[in-house]
């Protein structure tokens, strides 16, 4: 059986097309928690708000799940966007003729995990040289 490592949190359904909420995943993938969540919260995309909710509930997962943590010790690990169902909607054209209007929906995927040494100690150490 495989060792469980990372906290995840998921999100479905979200209405935005993943295309657009790609490239907003692609800037925090790999990046510690704290710098994560603050260029999403500068960032003046709705797939960066969607992401920053599931963002933060993986990370609270993680707290809640050791207690020994702590916001700074986290990094995100995965971040997975997904694609959902589409809604189809008829949008009316001229001369009688109708379009189909195809609305996305993406499911978010985040894994935190720690980093290998503790956040606090590793800045310390890099201070002190």
């Amino acid at each position: 059986m495989a060792v469980k490592t990372g906290y995840r949190a998921v999100s479905k359904y979200l209405m935005g097309s993943p295309f657009k909420v790609r490239p907003v995943a692609d800037l925090i993938r790999r990046k510690p928690y704290p710098e994560a969540m603050s260029v999403l919260e500068n960032m003046p995309h709705k797939g960066a708000r969607l992401i920053s909710k599931t963002v933060k509930s993986a990370a609270s997962n993680a707290l809640a799940g050791n207690k020994q943590l702590v916001e700074d010790m986290l990094y995100v690990r995965e971040i997975f966007i997904d694609e959902g169902p589409r809604l189809k909607r008829v949008w009316f054209r001229g001369r009688g003729r109708a379009d189909m209007q195809l609305k996305r929906m993406c499911h978010i995927t985040v894994v935190i995990d720690e980093t290998l040494g503790s956040g606090a100690v590793a800045a310390s150490g890099k201070a002190e040289k």
